[in-house]
């Protein structure tokens, strides 16, 4: 009988005796329910460290006071048959001590790619200095795309510590300009870091700082000469053997896997079987004397280039293109790979003059009215909207957005008017003002002037009868507008009347277009210019 037991029969036997004493009952039963609440408790937490040694049915692991209903039902079945379960005890591991590691947020500020033909960037100027903060959203730099001048923002708050690329000088698109650091205490972190990128010497030196959150010092590589070649591989592997190679080791009865390969990735290469087989490799013959002596004396391409050109003219000076320059001369470049053919097509103009003469006034230049009409006969044209890229396939482009050539200082920018077929006329000059206000302040978005389907270009304003122009790459066509000239013409009956003119000239990408299809395109759009009634509706 166990320590509780006996007590409680203790106390029966005294309390029971005398039967008028019932406050001996109520202390037995105070003392019964503390005795079992304690009892429970520890069980309870004994659960809780271990659920295997439990007694009891396995129920959630909650603290539960039972009642004096509980204590009497449970007492039978838990104080006779169990003994309470010993605690154990929890020691506190000591943690093994972290090192602390340098956390730097420094981060790069990279040359945008601005357009899809940008591949480096001009710095036109920095709104901020080194040392100051920046804001999330704020604008930071102005860069020179190849059409336009854009601002570049911070996607991060932090000071700005190092300008890596200063104004007026170039970098190429995903090169670091300029670092941010999180804190002030990171700048000189961030300095050091642009002046290892700057210096070009990262890879022989330690990395002094990492970017974003990593590490700050990082050792320096140290290059492990792989373990040379053995002539039997250690343990089974897998045979890798080039067609050829198994042929011969067939052949010289080789067995092919106690060869080491020496072709990529271990690969046994025919060199390594005859090396096995104790074959000599063919020597190659000797090249001609003569052949070896004039490999030399080729020059490079590019240094024949430069040996070709002239001498500059004395008094003369040698001016870089600008960005944009470059960008026009390498798309011009391009152009000239393309199969192109050229049509010209004389328009009667009276009746465009004097709808021009109506509606000068109200704000539409002669421009909007011809790239509006030129919308028009391209949607009954579509193989003229489209446009060939790779050289095996062209696409049907489903917006026609006539791109429309402007001049500026030292290059040329082609705006585009998207949807020129679904707007009116008067929509259009409201769209054409902002574009060429944008183009003049260089401030395009790349899909205002690279989203062209067809492009014209009109000079006839400088009394220009015509002229061809150069198809843009990626386009199915240009259109080369002269001047509307007094034209003595003769009709069907013979009489000579004087009409105004103008000739227009098509240049088309052959690969798509042929001569019939331009035909038809010019003569639907002579048709909508001499009797321009529907281009007001």
């Amino acid at each position: 009988m166990n320590s509780v037991s006996l007590h409680r029969t203790n106390w029966r036997e005294s309390c029971w005796s005398s039967s008028q004493n019932n406050k001996c009952v109520d202390v037995y039963n105070a003392k019964l329910l503390l005795l079992l609440t304690l009892h429970h408790l520890v069980t309870s937490a004994t659960i809780l460290l271990k659920p295997s040694l439990s007694p009891f049915p396995p129920t959630p692991h909650s603290l539960i006071l039972p009642s004096p209903t509980m204590a009497t039902s449970h007492l039978a079945s838990s104080f006779t048959s169990s003994q309470l379960l010993p605690v154990r005890r929890l020691r506190a591991v000591p943690r093994r001590a972290r090192v602390p590691a340098v956390q730097a947020k420094i981060r790069e500020i990279f040359m945008p790619a601005l357009s899809s033909t940008m591949t480096e960037g001009k710095i036109v100027s920095w709104y901020k200095s080194e040392g100051d903060w920046l804001t999330k959203g704020e604008s930071v730099v102005v860069v020179e795309s190849d059409k336009a001048d854009m601002d570049v923002e911070t996607f991060y708050d932090g000071f700005l510590a190092a300008i890596v690329v200063p104004k007026g000088e170039s970098a190429p698109v995903g090169a670091a300009i300029a670092f941010l650091a999180e804190t002030e205490e990171e700048v000189p972190l961030a300095k050091a870091k642009a002046d290892s990128n700057s210096s070009g010497g990262g890879s022989a030196a330690p990395a002094a700082v990492e970017i974003d959150g990593k590490v700050a010092a990082a050792p320096a590589a140290v290059a492990v000469p792989a373990p040379a070649a053995t002539a039997v591989a250690d343990g089974p592997r897998k045979t890798v053997a080039t067609p050829h190679a198994k042929k011969l080791a067939k052949q010289h009865k080789v067995d092919i896997n106690k060869v080491v390969g020496t072709g990529p990735y271990g690969r046994i290469t025919p060199a390594d079987i005859e090396a096995a087989a104790g074959i000599q490799p063919k020597k190659p013959a000797p090249a001609p004397v003569a052949q070896a002596a004039a490999a030399p004396a080729t020059p490079a391409p590019a240094a024949a280039a430069s040996a070709s050109l002239p001498p500059p003219l004395p008094g003369s000076s040698v001016v870089p293109f600008t960005t944009m320059q470059g960008t026009v001369s390498k798309n011009m470049m391009e152009s000239l790979s393309v199969p192109t053919f050229r049509v010209g097509y004389p328009i009667v103009t009276d009746a465009l003059d004097a709808l021009y003469a109506k509606l000068k006034p109200k704000g539409v230049t002669m421009t909007v009215i011809l790239a509006k009409a030129a919308a028009m006969a391209l949607a009954q044209h579509p193989v003229v909207n489209a446009s060939c890229k790779d050289g095996k396939s062209f696409s049907y482009n489903g917006s026609i957005n006539i791109a429309v050539a402007v001049a500026m200082d030292g290059g040329l920018i082609t705006p585009v008017l998207q949807d020129a077929d679904k707007l009116d006329l008067y929509l259009l000059s409201e769209k054409w003002k902002e574009l060429v206000k944008k183009a003049r302040a260089k401030q395009l978005s790349p899909n205002e002037y690279n989203s062209g389907t067809f492009t014209l270009s009109n000079l006839g304003m400088f009394g220009v009868d015509r002229f061809d122009a150069i198809l843009p790459p990626g386009q199915g066509a240009i259109m080369a507008v002269g001047a509307s000239k007094p034209t003595v013409v003769a009709d069907k009956d013979g009489f000579f009347s004087v009409k105004s003119k103008m000739l227009v000239n098509v240049t088309a990408d052959h690969r798509i277009i042929y001569g019939a299809d331009l035909a038809a395109f010019l003569e639907t759009f002579a048709k909508i210019v001499e009797n321009p009634d529907n281009l007001t509706l």
